[in-house]
Parts: structure tokens; C-alpha cells; sequence
């Protein structure tokens, strides 16, 4: 498998915030999405996935690579945003567009192809040549998502990427997701925006205090009561779990 495997990932800071004991399988042309209270543990999971932080036992494989030996390796293979989009204020959508993808791997003969595409697959075309800093904060957030897309990664990772979009670049969004997964991408994604997953994921999986705690099945008609069912489910038994 080449999507996205962790077994046994913990990472705990001082004070008791982190993951423990996290399993989880994303497999290529598949959307899967984690859902989580705020302070769930979700970013603190793609971090340790992306190689950002290290775990202190259990294991972490992205495309093939155990990401903190990877090094340049993973560039061409993985797109991600986590949760700040990254852009140089100076340059312009375009400019920062043509960096990532070189950062990314892409030939410099396909650069301006790719840039174009992913422009105009986001609705960023008309802000192709404005500098970053002028942009609102949710077409900064459509450029870090198209830096993050443009290359066809074979695995994407994205914590809360519909943050600060419009109705239209959440849709924009989705159908970009969905394309990618169509092609064979692994693709994971955080939210806690549950009708908004519903629509695109195969599989959900639920992260409360830094525990995988259940899944959800993506068709289910009250999705949101069920979540918040198993979330005060698992706070009630961790309570009268003695200390």
C-alpha cells in the first residue's frame, strides 16, 4: 500500500495534549475524512503523518516512506495544507504557484501548464498576477489549497481546508478532491464540519482527546447526532475511568 498507514502513533506533550495509540489506513482512491472536536488531536496526527513531528512509539508510512527518512523523496508524491495556508506576500498568486510546483518536483517545461490548470480548476484565475498580501484570507486559502493540489499528488493531506472559503470555493474544492481521488490519490482531510465530509467521504473516522474512538458511516442520515453521540459517549467513560 502506498496511502497512508499508522500503527500505534502516540505523541504526547507536557500537560497531556497529543495522540495515543492512533491506527489508521487511508488506501489510494479513497477520501478519508477525521472529525473531531476542536483540540481532538487532528493536526497533531497530520503532523506526525507529514514527518513534522516525531512519534515517541508506534509507526507512520506515507507514500511508501516512513516520512522523517524520506527527505526530498516525498515532494512529488504528497500535497498538504496544514492549518495556515503559506504564500509569499510580495509575490503574486502565480508566482507563488510556479515556486511550489518547482518545489514539488514538476518539470520546469510543465510549470505554466500546471499553474494554469490549477487557477482556473479553483476560480484563482483572475487573481493570478495580485500579490498574495492583497488577497482576502479565503483566496489565500484557495492559493495554499491549489499549491498543495496542483502537482496530482499521489496522497493528499489537508487540515480544515474549506477555513475561511465561500460557499463557491468550497464546492470548488470538493469537486477537486473528488477528481483526484477518482485518479488514485489517498486523500485525508479534518474537519469538523460534518455535512460538508459527508457529501465527499469514503470512510470517517472519529479522534476524541487524542484517541481514535470510532467511525462513522458517510451515508448515515443524522450524521451529527451520531458523532456527538459516540464524542460524549467516550468523555462520559474516560470520567469514570479513576485517575
Amino acid at each position: 500500500m502506498s496511502g497512508i498507514e499508522m500503527a500505534g502513533a502516540t505523541r504526547v506533550f507536557a500537560g497531556g495534549a497529543g495522540v495515543r495509540g492512533i491506527d489508521l489506513e487511508v488506501r489510494e482512491g479513497r477520501i478519508h475524512a477525521l472529525v473531531g472536536l476542536n483540540g481532538a488531536g487532528k493536526s497533531t496526527l497530520m503532523r506526525l503523518l507529514l514527518g513534522m513531528l516525531a512519534p515517541q512509539s508506534g509507526s507512520v508510512r506515507i507514500a511508501g516512506f516512513d516520512p522523517r527518512q524520506a527527505g526530498t523523496a516525498l515532494g512529488p508524491l504528497v500535497g498538504h495544507l496544514i492549518e495556515y495556508p503559506l504564500a509569499y506576500g510580495e509575490l503574486t498568486g502565480r508566482a507563488n504557484l510556479e515556486l511550489g510546483a518547482r518545489l514539488h518536483g514538476v518539470r520546469a517545461s510543465r510549470i505554466r501548464e500546471t499553474v494554469d490548470g490549477v487557477l482556473d480548476e479553483l476560480g484563482l484565475a483572475r487573481y493570478a498576477e495580485v500579490r498574495a498580501r492583497r488577497m482576502s484570507l479565503g483566496n489565500r486559502q484557495r492559493l495554499g489549497l491549489a499549491s498543495a493540489l496542483q502537482h496530482d499528488p499521489r496522497v493528499v493531506v489537508l487540515d480544515e481546508p474549506t477555513n475561511a472559503l465561500d460557499p463557491a470555493g468550497v464546492i470548488l474544492l470538493r469537486e477537486a478532491l473528488l477528481r483526484r481521488a477518482a485518479a488514485g490519490a489517498a486523500v485525508l482531510v479534518s474537519s469538523h464540519h460534518l455535512d460538508e465530509v459527508a457529501r465527499i467521504a469514503d470512510d470517517i473516522t472519529v479522534i476524541n482527546a487524542g484517541r481514535v474512538i470510532g467511525s462513522l458511516p458517510p451515508g448515515e442520515r443524522d450524521l451529527e447526532h451520531t458523532f456527538f453521540e459516540l464524542v460524549r459517549a467516550d468523555d462520559l467513560n474516560r470520567e469514570e475511568v479513576p485517575v
